[in-house]
Parts: structure tokens; sequence; C-alpha cells
């Protein structure tokens, strides 16, 4: 079923679980990830950056709402990263039931300004809104932060954010990082941060940049002939505990980029006469469930729909 991100997220934030917000950007991933949480009746976020946007346009949001009316599980579709009220109300007029808006790179009275207009249009419509206060260092399609302009999320900022935003949902800067490379070793994660914030603020609160980058699916990666540095992600006891204290909604992407490359690079290297898309694209949905099923066991959604 079609459903909100707050009817899926507010649940999530009181029962002490998280909800993995998947990014998709064709039919296999997007069958991966509903087919996968309908298998553990798990709720699930559907996400579509501006880029998949541009990629695959009403097309592709046509799959994930069809795909999730007919769900027996919540399913929402989230514009992921909206860069303006323009964009978030395009969205909007696409299906989506969820919207990003992003103005964290601007200063904290620049950020409540769009954050609130978009949070008034959406509520006007029955759509429920995230933003961001703090930034993630990292690459993602347009947003390029360099670590030296990344902050964390100041506690007593959020309670004030919140407040005069109304926004449903708060993406915190606690650490994490997007993209496949997130340092040498296990990334810190501000775990007393989370938790002070989760004690001010009782909204939905929101993880980005939290790939586990499985060692298992790069050597994969590698040995099907792909390049890849010292890639690192978040760990999963990190993220279990986050969810603890406030965490409800846990944004995947790298992973399913990586899963999906490997599944196609595999058949291929094995059998280069392949040509056709079915039997490449088919065993790569399968590796790509395999991370959906392991990140919705690690937040404890199994079960919860």
């Amino acid at each position: 079923m079609l459903v909100t991100g707050n009817d899926i997220l507010v649940p999530a934030r009181a029962g002490k679980y998280g909800v993995g917000a998947f990014n998709t950007n064709n039919m296999e991933i997007t069958q991966a990830i509903i087919h996968t949480a309908e298998k553990l009746r798990s709720p699930v976020i559907v996400q579509m950056s501006e880029g998949a946007i541009k990629y695959g346009g009403q097309d592709l949001a046509n799959i994930v709402i069809d795909i999730a009316t007919r769900a027996t599980v919540p399913v929402a579709l989230h514009l992921d990263h909206g860069s303006s009220y323009e964009n978030a109300l395009k969205a909007i007029k696409m299906g989506f039931t969820s919207v990003m808006i992003d103005a964290s790179h601007h200063s904290f009275e620049e950020n409540v300004r769009e954050t609130r207009r978009v949070v008034e249009a959406a509520h006007a419509m029955g759509i429920s809104v995230e933003s961001e206060l703090g930034r993630l260092g990292g690459i993602e399609e347009h947003v390029v932060v360099d670590e030296k302009d990344a902050f964390l999320t100041d506690p007593g900022e959020a309670v004030q954010f919140v407040e005069e935003t109304g926004t449903d949902y708060l993406a915190i800067a606690i650490g994490t990082s997007h993209g496949a490379y997130k340092g040498k070793g296990r990334p810190y994660i501000d775990q007393a941060r989370i938790e002070r914030i989760g004690e001010l603020v009782s909204i939905p609160l929101v993880a980005h940049g939290s790939s586990g980058v499985p060692a298992e699916i790069v050597g994969r990666f590698r040995d099907s002939g792909g390049e890849i540095g010292d890639a690192a992600g978040i760990a999963d006891e990190d993220l279990r505990l986050a969810c603890q204290h406030g965490i409800a909604k846990v944004n995947v992407d790298t992973d399913l980029r990586l899963a999906m490359t490997v599944g196609v690079r595999e058949v291929l290297t094995k059998n280069p006469k392949e040509f056709d898309p079915r039997k490449v694209f088919g065993p790569a949905r399968e590796v790509m469930a395999g991370i959906v099923e392991h990140k919705m066991g690690v937040l404890g959604s199994v079960g919860k729909a």
C-alpha cells in the first residue's frame, strides 16, 4: 500500500526500530526493494533523487507507485535531497508521498524559511516532509560537500529548527558521509549526539550516508573486474544503536549500486556472449535483494508491517 512517510516513520520512532530508505533508478532495483519488504513483512521507503527523476521521470515514478500500491506492506515514495521548493512541488505532482527539502547549505535562517515553505505546501496536500540540519561530507549526485565544509548537527539548533519549520522528520549530521569512501577502518558515529538530539526532539530522525559497503560485495566487485579504492561503510552495530535513540529512517544507495553492478559484472564475466537482459539484470536483482534483506534485519523492521 502506498502511504506517507509519517505513516511509516512515526511508528518506527516509537518502536525504536529503523526503516530502510533505498534509492531506486529502475524497475529491477524497485522490485528488489519492495518484494523483499513483502517477504519480510517490513515497511519500506523507496527514494528517487533528482538525478533519478531526470533519468527515469514520471515513468520511473509510475513503476514505484504501481508496485507500491499493489504491495501488502506500507511503502512510501520519497524525494531524496530535493534542492528547491519548486522541485518538491514537482515531485508531489508526480505522486510522491514524501519529499525532502535540503537547504542545509544555506544559513540557519534561510534553511528555516525554505523548509517552512515546503512544509506549508506539502501539508496542505497531505504529504510529509524531511529536512536537513548540519552537513554531511561526501558525494551523492549533485550533493558534493568537502570534508572541511561538513559539520555536525547542534542539538539546541535542532529543537529550534523543528519548532520553527514544522518538519515531519529531520536528517542530522552525526558522522556519516555519502558515497563508498567514509574513511579508514570503522567510520566514527557520534552516538552521544544522536542520543541528545533524540531526547530533545520527538519527531523521527534520519541518517543519511548509511550504506554498509559490505566487504563481501566489494570483494566480488573487484573479482569481477571492477576497480574501487579502500571503500568503507557504516557498521551494523552503529545503526542498531542509533535506532534506539531516535533514528527512524536510514538511507541506503551506494550498497544497491555496488550490488547491481556486481550482479551484472559476474554474469558477463562468466559468459561474455550473454546479451539477454533478463539473464543479466535478473541475477543483479537477486544480489540487491540480499542487501535489502540484510539491512532490514539490522534495522529491526522485519515483521513490523
